[in-house]
């Protein structure tokens, strides 16, 4: 066993996810934002101040999230879902599969969005979960969890029971205007109950604010559905020898968060509690970390030996045991972002002082691949009309410009910066096989409209 197990067996693991939400809580300064049971456990858990997505992207995001490797290294490029059709290689390792190995029981309930979409068996069999219940909102996932949870707590096994709320997603309802698509749904209410913080990359206007009563009122009623949950481990006695989780995918809904490499889209939400292993007491990381950190830190908690796998992420259990000294530190953190509604590939790397992002296309500035609905918000720098193109390399001083509204891409006075963080993102890139670097990717889209055309044998003819 690992020295960082803290009891004689092994924890049970609940890994609970959002959608959108980024850091967006109380407990990182969002003061508007009504989210007292997260605020509490994060008082009584680790939170990481400096976690990253790898992608802000729902479905890449959550690739890394389960497997610990690059979307790109595991083959999710793009969405998984229906119309989209990204999948993991075949030989990709999902942290259900690690654990039932070890003899954990698995199950997972709300939110699938790691792998393609299929059958729940399916779905079971391919990322190894004992059970598969998907689907619901808010509601329905909390009383799906609280089934699990009960049904789990008197077996000998430890248990990984994977938890997954839309919320607060933008989803269609009865009261959007026509072409928008805002965050009410049918079933949640605006909340202005602690005012209106409209983030300060977007301008601050009536639409905008609006739109933010929206998507606080997602928060909240997500956070009541979350506090439930954590409630009922509490109940069922499994709290002390749990690693309890709580994240989210990628930034929020909002333009210049959710699908770019900006910092409000690679920026998220974690906090763990552990008490058994000592993971508690409100600790606070100022680390570098990035999501496919994850599967190697629980891993290593529950001490599972992963010798000879290609795990890309780096445990960070010593920062949760307080042994940063044991801790192999992250100099850059990188992002990717391939395809989302269409193809705008992008690259990134992060330091704690800069942001450098390469552009591998030349969308347009005004497209943004996270907007396919009727967004309200308008964006502090916004791009004017149809004229301009993303620059291939922007480049941002993150201490003086936190918002990365600044490019000093073409700056002469950060040339020297610019160039050791275009070396250092090649470096990376090259070592984990980024099929940018041989050209353009294309997508299951493309295979398939190629596979109704019925070519020949061999291919073209003339």
């Amino acid at each position: 066993m690992s020295q960082t197990t803290a009891t004689n067996h092994r924890p049970n693991i609940v890994l609970i996810h959002c959608h959108d939400l980024g850091r967006h809580l109380g407990a990182y300064g969002a003061a508007a934002v009504s989210s007292p049971n997260l605020d509490d456990f994060a008082a009584d858990a680790v939170l990481a101040d400096q976690m990253f997505c790898p992608a802000p992207q729902c479905s890449p995001s959550r690739s890394s999230l389960f497997t610990g490797r690059w979307p790109h290294s595991n083959g999710v490029l793009g969405l998984t879902h229906d119309g989209f059709d990204w999948d993991l290689h075949a030989d990709e390792r999902h942290l259900a599969s690690w654990l039932s190995a070890a003899g954990y029981r698995t199950e997972l309930v709300g939110m699938h969005h790691e792998s393609k979409t299929g059958p729940a068996d399916q779905v079971a069999e391919r990322l190894g979960f004992d059970r598969v219940d998907t689907g619901g909102l808010a509601d329905v996932i909390v009383a799906k969890s609280d089934d699990a949870l009960a049904r789990l707590a008197g077996a000998e096994q430890p248990f990984y029971v994977q938890i997954g709320f839309t919320e607060p997603h933008r989803m269609s309802g009865d009261r959007d205007a026509p072409g928008v698509m805002g965050f009410l749904g049918n079933h949640v209410e605006p909340d202005s109950s602690k005012g209106i913080q409209v983030p300060g990359w977007l301008v601050d206007d009536e639409p905008a604010r609006q739109e933010v009563a929206e998507l606080q009122g997602a928060i909240r009623l997500m956070d009541d559905a979350v506090g439930r949950v954590l409630q009922t481990i509490d109940r069922l006695g499994l709290t002390d020898n749990t690693i309890t989780i709580f994240t989210t995918d990628h930034g929020l809904a909002l333009p210049r968060a959710k699908c770019s490499l900006y910092d409000p889209g690679l920026g998220i939400a974690f906090a763990v509690r552990w008490p058994a292993g000592g993971w508690t007491g409100g600790v606070r990381l100022d680390q570098l970390l990035v999501n496919l950190d994850v599967v190697p830190t629980l891993l290593d908690a529950a001490g599972i030996g992963t010798h000879g796998a290609d795990l890309q992420g780096r445990s960070f259990a010593p920062l949760l045991s307080g042994r940063p000294e044991s801790y192999d530190a992250r100099h850059a953190v990188f992002a990717e972002m391939t395809y989302h509604d269409y193809y705008d590939p992008r690259r990134s790397i992060r330091t704690d002082r800069y942001k450098l992002i390469m552009n591998f296309s030349s969308a347009p500035t005004f497209m943004d691949p996270s907007q396919s609905w009727n967004r309200r918000c308008t964006p502090v720098v916004s791009p004017n009309g149809n004229i301009g193109s993303h620059p291939a390399v922007e480049l941002y001083d993150l201490e003086a410009d936190p918002y990365e509204l600044n490019d000093l891409g073409l700056d002469p006075d950060h040339a020297e910066v610019r160039a050791q963080l275009l070396a250092d993102l090649a470096d990376w890139m090259a070592s984990t096989d980024d099929p940018l670097l041989d050209g353009a990717v294309t997508s299951p889209a493309h295979a398939n409209a190629v596979g109704f055309l019925r070519l020949p044998p061999g291919g073209r003819s003339r």
